[in-house]
């Protein structure tokens, strides 16, 4: 695993890539029980949805990403907790017949890292932006093992997935996944399924929101799906509708 890729070097592995044969359009679900559901995005890619209960806006879905390549995945953001965990674990096993190289919270709130504990339990190593580690110290939250300061490329069978850090967002440590290989950005809470209001801004950087994701949006020219940390996945208009969103 290699840490701090230059920008360069990611924008020119993002322009490289070979289109996926799945778009957002054609999106597949293939697994699905009472707290978990998984749907295909890409040749590659899937989106992990699980459920959060919340005082203000009640049951909130909640997305991750799985990408794939040879035997191996990298899972963005765990379940929502243990059991959702668990069984998405278990269909990676079972279904995918592959081992999770590694599990990388975007940021440090529990629809990132709630199910946690149950990837440590299956000692799947955790990798996330050190001040994620920070503030989930902090506010008690479940604790990556292991941290890095502004992105972190991790090979996954014959080909490599990103985390980066763009600029502060939806909160001070919010990073962005992207997998070349289908042209897929994770945008976790950082970005906005359309039509979506703000949500919730307790640990935001509300005036930084729009050009970091400006920042997103150039780096990716290719990209070809948007997964939004809740709702619908899109295309890169889910990137011009949140800058639009939280311009000043």
């Amino acid at each position: 695993m290699k840490f701090l890729l230059p920008v360069a070097l990611l924008i020119a592995v993002a322009a490289k890539s070979t289109p996926s044969k799945l778009s957002a359009k054609t999106e597949k679900v293939v697994y699905q029980s009472a707290n978990l559901m998984i749907t295909q995005v890409a040749k590659n890619s899937f989106v992990h949805t699980s459920y959060l209960q919340t005082k203000t806006f009640g049951k909130v879905p909640c997305n991750g990403m799985v990408v794939k390549s040879g035997s191996e995945t990298v899972v963005f953001d765990t379940p929502t907790g243990d059991q959702e965990s668990k069984e998405l674990i278990a269909w990676i096993s079972k279904d995918l017949h592959c081992k999770v190289k590694a599990i990388i919270p975007t940021h440090f709130h529990e629809d990132c890292v709630g199910g946690l504990k149950e990837f440590e339990r299956q000692k799947i190593p955790s990798f996330a932006n050190k001040n994620t580690i920070e503030y989930a110290k902090q506010n008690k939250f479940n604790i990556p093992q292991r941290g890095f300061t502004d992105s972190l490329t991790v090979k996954v069978g014959t080909t490599k997935v990103y985390a980066i850090f763009w600029g502060e967002g939806h909160t001070k440590d919010n990073i962005v996944g992207y997998f070349p290989e289908d042209k897929v950005l994770f945008g976790g809470c950082l970005i906005k399924e359309l039509q979506a209001n703000k949500g919730y801004l307790g640990d935001a950087n509300v005036q930084a929101w729009s050009a970091t994701v400006e920042k997103i949006k150039q780096a990716y020219p290719a990209v070809q799906v948007v997964i939004p940390g809740h709702g619908k996945v899109g295309g890169p208009s889910l990137l011009d509708y949140t800058i639009q969103l939280f311009q000043q």
